[in-house]
């Protein structure tokens, strides 16, 4: 018994011994990292206060020379290239930013949703009041009381690749009589974004650019109706099927020429017969300029020219009062136009006075068919115009006059002029009220009666919308 109990002794004084043996060893060898590790820590704190002098260094101005130069400080250990100097990182960062910059908005503009049209429509409703019918006024829609639905309008547009983007816009207006709307391709066509030299081109149907309100849609003019000088001269907007080019001159002042050919240009469209012939295209060009006169005023003019010099019969045959028949041979058209604009730096989306006046000629040909004479050829010149002020007072409100007056371009004696108060409402930049009353007063050649009438027009926009609300 005394002999186990001495074996057993033995076992558990080993066992220890073998456990103290084993905890020493760890805690040597944990005494031995954190040794190294603090030697580790020294070195880089050294390391580091080496970087933080020789910076200081850089950063501070150079100490006058003395006769006895200190011995040049080597650098640090750890170092192995001179760093560049501030101003040298500054521009290598800033040039990395805008290489980046410009990577990401190519890649912005041309990722593939971008391909995806933007679509938008357009709503435009005119209530109205006439006093005389429409035989007295010589207007397609009826006088007393109306509501015409003038302007339903669809419109997409696109980039097609990263050198041109294409639209359409696709319209219908109902009838004066049924009622029923028919849509129509108002404009179709693609446009050029990368030429050289400051050229763009447009190819298929657009309105091309003449003078300054012929190649806005309705629903952007700044007063309810097109004046009546484009409506009668031009044929409402300038609508077309063709070529167009622009070109922005390469100067400090803004100057851009503007040339189109296309087989039509406004309304109604040219009667092509059975050949057309080269001479049966409208040719038309724009030249316009900008000026800062100050800070807060701006002057935009140009001049306009359009010449058909083969019409066939454009619009068919013309019945005059008299009993005459004119049927076009030659259409001649120019024009000149302004726009002065008042918008004060400090408030210009609260107020503002803009003036814009277009002065029109028409030198056309006819042939002349007669009730008490023989067939003749005559040339017939007629002017127009139409001027208008519009006062913004605040950021919602705009009021303004339009004056129109216009000779008839197939008989210059027969003179109509036009009065249209008017004040607009924009509750917001995609809904608008405006209300005008206008008076025309028509002589007697014309064989028209003079005309009151008040229009309310509402006009609005859903979805995307390229030319939204224009103060033109």
């Amino acid at each position: 018994m005394n002999f186990i109990f001495l074996i057993l002794m033995f076992l558990v004084f080993s066992i220890s011994s073998a456990s103290a043996e084993t905890l020493e060893e760890r805690i040597k060898k944990m005494e031995e990292t954190i040794q190294k590790q603090q030697e580790v820590l020294k070195e880089q704190q050294k390391a580091l206060d080496e970087l933080k002098e020789l910076a200081n260094k850089e950063k501070s101005p150079a100490p006058a020379q003395t006769t006895q130069q200190a011995p040049p400080v080597p650098p640090p250990a750890a170092t192995t290239a001179q760093p560049a100097a501030p101003e040298q990182m500054q521009k290598q960062l800033q040039e990395l930013k805008e290489t980046v910059g410009q990577v990401v908005e190519a890649q912005k503009k041309y990722v593939p949703s971008v391909f995806n049209p933007s679509i938008g429509f357009v709503g435009e409703t005119i209530f109205s009041y006439n006093s005389k019918g429409s035989k007295d006024t010589g207007s397609d829609r009826p006088g007393g009381f109306d509501v015409f639905q003038r302007s339903v309008e669809l419109n997409a547009s696109a980039f097609v690749d990263p050198f041109a983007r294409g639209y359409m816009v696709i319209n219908a207006s109902a009838d004066p009589i049924t009622g029923e709307a028919t849509a129509t391709v108002e404009e179709a066509a693609l446009l050029t974004t990368s030429l050289p030299w400051n050229l763009t081109l447009q190819a298929g149907r657009f309105f091309g650019e003449f003078g300054r309100l012929a190649y806005i849609h309705d629903h952007e003019l700044p007063f309810v109706n097109r004046p009546l000088v484009l409506d009668k001269y031009i044929g409402g907007e300038s609508r077309t099927d063709g070529l167009q080019l622009n070109y922005l001159l390469p100067t400090s002042h803004y100057v851009s020429v503007t040339l189109g050919v296309g087989n039509s240009f406004g309304s109604p469209p040219n009667n092509p017969g059975d050949y057309r012939q080269f001479s049966a295209l409208n040719f038309w060009g724009r030249a316009s300029t900008y000026f800062d006169l100050t800070p807060d005023v701006s002057l935009e003019t140009g001049v306009s020219g359009l010449l058909n010099p083969s019409t066939i019969d454009r619009g068919g045959a013309l019945l005059q009062p008299d009993g005459s028949m004119f049927t076009q041979r030659e259409r001649r058209l120019v024009g000149a136009d302004l726009v002065l604009a008042y918008r004060p730096l400090r408030n210009n989306q609260f107020k503002s006075l803009t003036w814009g006046t277009e002065v029109l000629y028409s030198d056309n040909r006819y042939d002349v068919n007669s009730p008490v004479g023989a067939a003749s050829s005559r040339y017939v010149g007629s002017f127009g115009l139409y001027s208008y002020l519009a006062y913004k007072f605040h950021r919602q409100w705009t009021t303004g006059v339009l004056f129109e007056w216009m000779e008839n371009a197939q008989n210059n004696q027969a003179q109509t002029y036009g009065y249209s108060p008017y004040i607009t409402w924009a509750l917001s930049h995609w809904n608008q009220l405006r209300l005008q009353y206008t008076h025309t007063d028509n002589n007697a050649a014309t064989g028209l009666r003079s005309n009151d009438a008040i229009y309310l027009q509402w006009s609005w926009i859903i979805g995307s919308h390229a030319h939204g609300w224009q103060q033109r």
